[in-house]
């Protein structure tokens, strides 16, 4: 069992920067992938990005690539998203989640995730 439990979101404008974490519960963290969702009102659940156990593999949504960047520190249990040049289409609640199997193209799927965390609301403002 892992539980997760997200923090840093909040009320930002428009090409500011936010840093999302996300802490895991239990000894076994590092041989979890981790992985940020996000979903917007009235949208369905969508992939951010994710890491491998290691972190030694990174995967983004296109339109997240070269804004924001995810890593872990395993020692700490814990997953960051840093989040820069936010823009308002970026508004959603995210959402932390860990994967005991996964493939390079199940990664992407919410499917593919056992455990979830409760959300952090993150709003960006014209």
């Amino acid at each position: 069992q892992v539980q997760l439990v997200e923090s840093g979101g909040g009320l930002v404008q428009a090409g500011d920067s936010l840093r999302l974490s996300c802490a895991a519960s239990g000894r076994t963290f590092s041989s979890y992938a981790m992985g940020w969702f996000r979903q917007a009102p009235g949208k369905e659940r969508e992939f951010v990005a994710a890491i491998s156990g290691s972190g030694g593999r990174t995967y983004y949504k296109d339109s997240v690539k070269g804004r924001f960047t995810i890593s872990r520190d395993n020692a700490r249990n814990t997953v960051y998203l840093q989040m820069n040049s936010l823009k308002t289409e970026d508004t959603a609640v995210y959402y932390c989640a860990a994967a005991a199997a996964y493939s390079s193209s199940s990664i992407y799927s919410p499917g593919q995730y056992h455990y979830w965390g409760q959300g952090t609301q993150v709003t960006v403002s014209s």
